[in-house]
């Protein structure tokens, strides 16, 4: 029973060398998105320690899932055998960088009105792009007999994209209402339109316009119009998601009807990694070579120091 633990130990202690090895490799295989992860991870840490001399212990939590979401692109290559173009893989290493430090930490989300705008569009395009390459590989695959017309491709990618918009304006939502967290950002407006208010009670908006200041339980709050309290911004959130994932559609809808000679798509399009750039097979290879190595002169030595014995 001990040796079966110790052996299973041991393999475990070895994948997770091999892992560490071929995520290296992975790392270092393009190297402009070596320059901006390896630059992009000295910000972090500085932002890192600079919170913990502040004692800003939350910050410093998003400080280290920061680092650890910068792995992940070179982790899900490696994991799935699949390779992502070097631009892709900036856009999603700096998209990291600018929610989570920009935005969270230095607060770019209140400083520019337009930030979170502009990261959704871009999240329903990586998205998108994402869905687009998991079809695509499937309609590239010896394996499974899956073949989608570019328009069918396309509208899974789009639907792939706006699934995942939703999705996270629900944990959005579930944040604020569970734990009281203000993720769906409220929004000033002037005038509103309800059906509650009517005085007839009937079933037609009675409209309220010119509304200079909002006031709760007779207290006045420091705005200038009429307090939103998500909705506005969760449907922001929504349209240019939409955005994104049409834009991405419609260029990989193009892609797949040229049989892959865009040269717009194939750079944010993930494609089958090739034997000679699989590191994680590299990595296992590499170790088990230098295990059979290491078994054959211990052999070697064995035997020499058992033929005087036999004599």
């Amino acid at each position: 029973m001990r040796k079966k633990r110790d052996s299973r130990e041991k393999q475990k202690g070895g994948h997770f060398h091999n892992l560490g090895k071929a995520l290296h490799m992975e790392l270092r295989e393009h190297k402009s998105s070596f320059i901006v992860y390896f630059t992009l991870r000295i910000l972090v840490i500085a932002m890192l320690i600079l919170q913990l001399l502040n004692r800003n212990y939350e910050n410093v939590f998003l400080c280290v899932l920061t680092l650890l979401l910068l792995v992940i692109p070179s982790l899900v290559q490696i994991t799935f055998k699949v390779e992502l173009p070097t631009t892709l893989e900036i856009i999603i290493l700096v998209f990291i960088f600018a929610a989570e430090i920009l935005g969270e930490i230095s607060e770019f989300y209140l400083m520019f009105p337009f930030w979170d705008t502009v990261l959704h569009t871009l999240n329903g395009f990586l998205a998108a792009a994402i869905g687009f390459s998991l079809v695509d590989l499937l309609n590239r695959s010896e394996r499974t007999v899956f073949n989608l017309s570019p328009l069918f491709t396309a509208i899974v990618a789009f639907c792939f994209s706006m699934t995942i918009g939703v999705v996270w304006e629900f944990f959005e939502f579930g944040m604020d209402m569970l734990i009281g967290y203000d993720m769906q950002k409220d929004t000033v407006i002037h005038a509103i339109r309800s059906v509650t208010l009517d005085p007839a009670g009937r079933n037609v908006p009675y409209v309220i316009k010119g509304i200079t200041e909002t006031a709760v339980n007779g207290q006045k709050l420091a705005v200038n119009g009429y307090l939103d309290i998500g909705l506005i911004d969760t449907m922001q959130d929504l349209i240019v998601n939409f955005i994104g994932a049409f834009v991405f559609s419609v260029i990989g809808f193009f892609y797949v009807k040229s049989r892959g000679r865009g040269s717009v798509a194939g750079r944010f399009i993930p494609r089958r990694k090739s034997k000679d750039r699989d590191f994680l097979r590299i990595a296992k290879e590499s170790a088990e070579n230098g295990e059979k190595t290491e078994d054959a002169s211990s052999a070697d030595s064995d035997s020499e120091y058992k033929v005087p014995e036999q004599k």
